[in-house]
């Protein structure tokens, strides 16, 4: 089974795209004519079509002027449900399985995020909502069968990493300790109630993983000693291995939550990550007010409540720098004891991402001092080439920039400008094939890693099914 580091290094070459049957776009290489063929499976390969996604895919499309922006759309947006889902109904109920594209595994966060753009439409097309039901369940069951693990199998088959030094369980792809892998699945099913006014998910199995999401976070505060997670990997790659016998970097208890593994699946320096708790803070007011208004567990509500405020106390008195340029801005990563690691990674959560997780407001002069900094050349993963600018981080390595990090970038603008130079950049880095990689080279789209990456794809798509609804302007534009 291959894995998302060895995809990059067998597949990080300029002809990755060649593959595909990609009849060549001019905006990357300049002169011809473009013609742009869809380049989605033929309708009887496709994993699971809805009605409700194809009806957006035409009716966005007659309103982008770009043809290529427009190919690209139509190519993106159904990516996730073209490729990666797999639906079945286990004793009457929906079960959906969903990897990532190339790595036939199902990340807690890459499933809920590359399924998240088709949130708005379920309310007009049933067998898309049991699609996202059948998400909802799986990530329960995932829960309950380890929380610390980031990446399950469809079933117990086991793993190339099962001699990982870890508690490795054969349902496990990889056992990494993400604080977003317990957030993302919240995330989902908080907003898929809101949408849908549907609450059926949120059944003895649901209440019983919100529960462990709870006690975990917890745990993870580490009042009480290091817990009961470690990690160790025998490996040439410092980042994928945790320091200290597999219990990370030394904390000092101050009430935040240590995360041993960036959503990135890179290991922190800190293991306080500082996006990733905002995120938490954001997923346990969620679950306040699902245990409260559905589940009528008062107890369990404040427990969440309480944990919410301690965490944002935390964030507020220790994750906050005075920055000599951009005065006060938050941290990446903290360790309790004053150490800070300023930095932005392309990965979401990130601390460019937090609006988009609606974890900060975008207007909040934190925030914007925050997102002044990543966004610059003082972000030691900000990269500015030939053909682009934008975030990376270590996952792939220096002067990479990450597509999913443009797109976040024009996500969380406010400036119609910014979201038109973002919208530029994609469309001329994507290599001819049509599709949003992983991550590309500052100076030559060409050599790119991952062609086939359902999370950027859909996140692309939902950029401009946002734009058509709140900026239809900027889709008049040739980019």
């Amino acid at each position: 089974m291959i894995t998302r580091r060895h995809f990059i290094k067998i597949n990080s070459v300029a002809t990755a795209g060649l593959g595909l049957g990609v009849v060549p776009a001019t905006s990357w290489l300049g002169k011809t004519s473009p013609v742009f063929e869809s380049h989605r499976p033929k309708l009887a390969d496709r994993k699971f079509t809805s009605k409700a996604v194809e009806a957006t895919i035409q009716k966005v499309k007659a309103n982008i002027k770009d043809p290529e922006i427009a190919w690209l759309f139509e190519n993106c947006y159904p990516n996730t449900l073209d490729t990666t889902v797999n639906y079945s109904e286990k004793d009457g109920k929906p079960d959906t399985f969903v990897i990532t594209g190339d790595i036939f595994a199902m990340w807690m966060r890459d499933s809920s995020a590359q399924v998240w753009p088709y949130l708005p439409l379920i309310k007009n097309d049933l067998a898309l909502k049991k699609v996202i039901q059948g998400v909802l369940s799986r990530q329960a069951k995932c829960v309950l069968i380890d929380p610390y693990a980031n990446a399950f199998n469809e079933g117990p088959t086991g793993s190339e990493w099962d001699s990982d030094v870890t508690d490795m369980k054969p349902e496990l792809h990889e056992r990494k300790w993400e604080i977003d892998s317990l957030c993302y699945p919240v995330r989902l099913a908080y907003n898929y109630w809101k949408i849908s006014g549907d609450s059926s998910f949120f059944d003895e199995t649901w209440q019983k993983a919100g529960k462990t999401i709870l006690d975990t976070f917890k745990v993870q505060q580490r009042k009480n000693g290091k817990g009961p997670y470690h990690f160790q990997r025998k490996t040439e790659t410092a980042s994928d291995t945790a320091p200290n016998r597999g219990y990370g970097n030394p904390v000092k208890p101050v009430g935040l939550i240590c995360s041993i593994f960036r959503p990135s699946d890179d290991a922190t320096i800190y293991p306080f990550l500082v996006p990733a708790n905002y995120f938490a803070v954001t997923s346990l007011k969620q679950m306040a007010e699902m245990f409260s208004v559905i589940g009528k567990d008062a107890k369990t509500a404040a427990e969440c409540t309480a944990l919410a405020a301690e965490v944002d106390a935390a964030l507020k008195k220790y994750a906050v720098v005075n920055h000599p340029k951009y005065g006060k801005i938050l941290a990446f990563e903290v360790d309790g004891y004053g150490n800070q690691l300023l930095m932005d990674d392309s990965n979401v959560p990130s601390l460019l991402a937090l609006p988009y997780l609606d974890s900060l407001p975008v207007t909040d002069p934190l925030y914007q001092n925050t997102r002044r900094f990543v966004l610059s050349l003082d972000n030691p993963y900000f990269f500015k080439g030939k053909v682009a600018e934008g975030i990376g981080g270590p996952h792939v390595g220096i002067d990479f920039i990450w597509p999913m990090a443009i797109t976040m970038r024009a996500l969380t603008s406010t400036d119609k400008l910014e979201i038109t130079r973002c919208l530029h950049m994609l469309k001329n880095t994507h290599a001819g094939t049509g599709f949003m990689h992983e991550g590309f080279h500052k100076d030559n789209a060409n050599n790119f890693t991952r062609k086939w990456f359902a999370w950027a794809n859909t996140l692309f798509g939902e950029l401009i099914v946002k734009l058509h609804a709140h900026h239809p302007d900027l889709l008049q534009k040739i980019f």
